[in-house]
């Protein structure tokens, strides 16, 4: 941070569709259990005391970083919501049916920990957790279970 000027700070957002009941891909999605899942760099997932997730992840350079987040589940309106200690880290997922059985995933991940070299990996990170959400539901079966 340069003195006298805010933190750099930037949001990332991405889309896609699933061929999944809304319904049904919210329920899985809002598993904490699920989160290593589909999540880019999330290696484990574990509730703690009310809406805390003891989380571990592998950043870039391969090491594995452990942490608290908060995770709010909002099943009315398919949303999902979470962050980081400290609050410089945060971002929301929504689910949305575009029919009967097709659905919309929308993330949107806001961090104060942007650089020229780190700005990529977390939109790559945001694709990536779409890419896998897809996948898991669509060729992996996921959901069949």
């Amino acid at each position: 941070m340069v003195r006298g000027y805010p933190r750099p700070m930037a949001d990332f957002t991405g889309t896609t569709t699933v061929d999944a009941a809304d319904d049904v891909l919210f329920a899985y999605l809002s598993d904490v259990h699920n989160l290593p899942r589909y999540f880019a760099r999330m290696t484990s997932a574990e509730p703690g005391e009310g809406n805390e997730v003891r989380t571990t992840a592998a950043l870039p350079d391969g090491s594995q970083v452990e942490g608290r987040a908060w995770f709010e589940v909002t099943d009315e309106t398919r949303h999902l919501a979470w962050g980081s200690e400290g609050g410089g880290y945060h971002g929301y997922l929504d689910v949305r049916a575009v029919g009967d059985d097709r659905s919309e995933v929308e993330v949107h991940i806001h961090t104060e920990r942007v650089t020229e070299d780190t700005d990529g990996s977390i939109q790559g990170g945001v694709d990536e957790t779409l890419a896998a959400i897809k996948q898991l539901v669509e060729r992996a079966g996921a959901l069949d279970s």
